[in-house]
């Protein structure tokens, strides 16, 4: 057994290629024995949160004592983070073996007259198959893109959850956010509640045709759960919580930023629907110690405190403004600089202008990717800010970063791509610092 080896056939199928097709995912379930249909799944798509409301889901569903699945992509380091059963990523043993056992699966697809997988349809059928295997009762289950057509639409969930709408993927799900909304909404099931985040009117719209249109109840999180910030710091954000239902208090969570005061919402009220609606008991102190301990990295993550210095993976501009928002909070009057990089198809301007931050000094790292935009080509997009270097490498990038604000008393915020931050978690991880 080899796992690079099995990892590199998995990465030839080719990572960025997408094809919105249900039937070659509908084939293989039934070749593997239907593993998507023995756990109960929390089904979660969005244009940004959707990853932060799963991580929320399942921290408090571990609160509780349950054995709890969580999938979700990319990946920032290994390959196993996209798989995860109580916290732990999948072991190297059950990944080479769960692999070879879907490629032999997928090898019978074209006698059948389908097509071969893709490396996500292939990907979220070894996840099926692990949770399965490993009995578990929960899973929280992130959408890979859109809903309607992605690989993870073959479950029938105990309940959806739609976090945001925004523009995206404009080229494989619609150039308006009423055809996008029609994408997410793809995952409402019959008669299955839909949870349903802070949206744009005609998104709304949208989805509520489709519950109806579904006989699934709407559950809008703003009107069901309350949340107030009180305090705001390096650490996170101390939240006052309550619904309709219960007065949680004050919460604690280590993500900071509004936009993740709105998921603690979402993932309250999808948590509340879960007892209500569907019978699984989740008590007042899982949620808030489930909240508290929520681990999603990447995501405001305070990499050090002297000088501080920041990782999010933040990468358009709705995420950019929520970022902003919170750095200017936490640096008060410190000067801020920037380590970015960008995916070619990316708008860099508009990123740092939907940030709100002029940083007085920006440095440029190139990201390994055959999808980066290349540093020159940022600086090029980035003219307006003051002071922006490309850097010949991320570890470079880093170090000047830090002596920057050793000198300057500033803070550091490295963002800009979910690949950089996977980079620099790398290097950090090596070294000991960033």
């Amino acid at each position: 057994m080899n796992l690079d080896a099995a990892l590199e056939r998995l990465f030839r199928r080719n990572l960025h290629v997408i094809k919105l097709d249900l039937e070659p995912m509908r084939v293989l379930m039934e070749v593997l024995g239907h593993p998507e249909q023995q756990c109960l799944m929390l089904h979660v798509a969005g244009t940004n949160g959707k990853g932060s409301v799963c991580a929320m889901l399942a921290s408090v569903l571990r609160a509780h004592g349950y054995r709890t699945g969580l999938y979700t992509s990319p990946h920032l380091i290994r390959f196993n983070e996209r798989i995860q059963i109580n916290g732990e990523p999948i072991d190297d043993e059950s990944l080479t073996l769960l692999i070879e056992e879907v490629e032999a699966a997928a090898e019978k697809l074209p006698g059948l007259g389908i097509r071969d997988v893709t490396f996500f349809e292939f990907t979220t059928a070894l996840a099926f198959l692990y949770f399965a295997r490993k009995k578990c009762p929960l899973v929280v289950l992130e959408t890979g893109m859109g809903g309607r057509l992605d690989a993870t639409n073959v479950v029938i969930p105990a309940l959806s959850v739609i976090t945001s709408i925004g523009l995206e993927h404009t080229a494989y799900l619609g150039d308006t956010l009423a055809k996008i909304a029609g994408e997410k909404a793809g995952i409402i099931k019959p008669g299955r509640p839909v949870v349903v985040g802070p949206v744009p009117e005609e998104a709304f719209t949208v989805i509520a045709g489709k519950a109806r249109d579904a006989g699934a109840p709407l559950l809008p999180a703003a009107e069901l759960v309350h949340v107030a910030v009180r305090s705001v710091s390096l650490e996170g954000q101390k939240l006052e919580v309550a619904s309709e239902q219960e007065t949680y208090g004050t919460v604690m969570l280590p993500l900071p930023g509004r936009h993740q005061a709105a998921n603690a919402a979402i993932a309250v009220a999808a948590l509340e629907c879960l007892q209500r609606d569907v019978g699984i008991a989740v008590s007042t102190e899982a949620i808030k110690q489930g909240l508290a301990a929520t681990v999603w990295p990447a995501r405001g993550q305070v990499l050090s405190n002297d000088p501080p210095v920041i990782l999010d993976g933040a990468h358009n501009p709705e995420a950019a403004e929520a970022l902003g928002e919170w750095i200017k909070k936490v640096a008060r009057k410190q000067p801020v600089g920037m380590v970015a990089g960008f995916l070619a198809d990316k708008d860099p301007a508009a990123f740092v202008r939907a940030l709100g931050i002029h940083p007085v000094q920006t440095w440029l790292a190139p990201i390994r990717s055959d999808r980066a935009m290349p540093v020159e080509e940022t600086q090029r997009r980035l003219h307006f800010l003051p002071h922006v270097q490309a850097m010949p490498d991320t570890a470079t990038a880093l170090r000047a970063a830090r002596e920057w604000a050793c000198r300057e008393h500033g803070i550091v915020l490295i963002t800009g791509s979910l690949y950089l931050a996977g980079e620099v978690l790398a290097l950090e991880g090596a070294s000991g610092s960033p």
